[in-house]
């Protein structure tokens, strides 16, 4: 069931809601002494945040989780996971996503080889030519992550992502997602870049620098974007946003609202820590 919101949108009802995770990428600018972050620009075409600067991220797929894919994470069970995220199971699922979509989207891949612990690089241009193969086949669904590890003896980082926010889409949109938002720090010798598919434009920015520029008009986001960067523009190292992270615990789940005039056009979305939250309807 819908309305029209406008002539180039629409109010959307019983939409499913699917689980997601996407990962703030962090290092260190010693030009600046300041933390930076990837951030991609979706398509323009996207139906939901469609030209959004955002961080690398999707939703979970089946593949995600399971037996299959739980042995090759490091330092962290489903049953941890789980409780972290207050899921009865299928917790470690948002972590694997994360890791996927993070390599789907920004070529980055959070993993370390098995038999010495240090992190992947593609430095050599044979292993990185191998592995931008490997990204256009995981995308594809030609391979798995899991397969990935098996064929070059890696396990997934998964200790080092930290569990920072939750947000789930409010009712309306056309798409929602309940997604689980993590912090990572970007392995050396690998270069972001955005897959000229689903993300058109990618950049490394401050956080401070970031919200600058949306207020400018410069870089359109949407709400649990600009909150995570806002959490991140305190800390002037990935290490001090990193032990951040490590005390955020377990965050709430946010939730915001439209608000629709008479007409069935949008008007606003409301935050819950803002006016009249409370007073539109869930």
């Amino acid at each position: 069931m819908k309305h029209r919101a406008s002539s180039d949108r629409e109010i959307h009802d019983d939409v499913p809601i699917k689980p997601a995770a996407t990962v703030m990428l962090v290092r260190d600018d010693d030009a600046t002494h300041d933390i930076e972050v990837f951030m991609l620009r979706r398509t323009l075409n996207a139906v939901f945040a469609g030209g959004m600067y955002v961080f690398p991220g999707g939703k979970v797929d089946d593949v995600d989780g399971g037996d299959h894919i739980e042995h090759l994470c490091d330092g962290l069970t489903d049953a941890e996971a789980s409780r972290l995220l207050q899921l009865p199971s299928g917790g470690l699922s948002y972590w694997v996503a994360a890791i996927r979509e993070c390599f789907e989207e920004a070529g980055v891949l959070l993993a370390r080889h098995a038999s010495t612990g240090e992190p992947v690089r593609f430095d050599d241009p044979v292993v990185e030519q191998r592995f931008a193969e490997y990204r256009h086949h995981i995308h594809d669904g030609r391979l798995g992550l899991h397969e990935l590890c098996d064929r070059e003896s890696l396990r997934l980082a998964t200790d080092a992502i930290r569990y920072v926010s939750h947000w789930i889409t409010p009712k309306g949109e056309v798409r929602r997602f309940d997604t689980r938002f993590f912090l990572a720090r970007a392995p050396q010798a690998q270069d972001p870049l955005h897959d000229d598919g689903e993300t058109i434009e990618s950049l490394w920015v401050s956080p401070t620098g970031a919200l600058e520029r949306f207020k400018r008009g410069e870089l359109a986001m949407i709400p649990p974007t600009i909150r995570n960067l806002e959490f991140l523009v305190p800390h002037n190292t990935a290490d001090e946003a990193l032990a951040a992270a490590m005390k955020v615990g377990i965050p709430p789940a946010i939730i915001p609202r439209l608000r629709v005039n008479d007409e069935g056009k949008v008007t606003a979305v409301v935050m819950p820590d803002e006016p009249g939250y409370d007073e539109l309807p869930d």
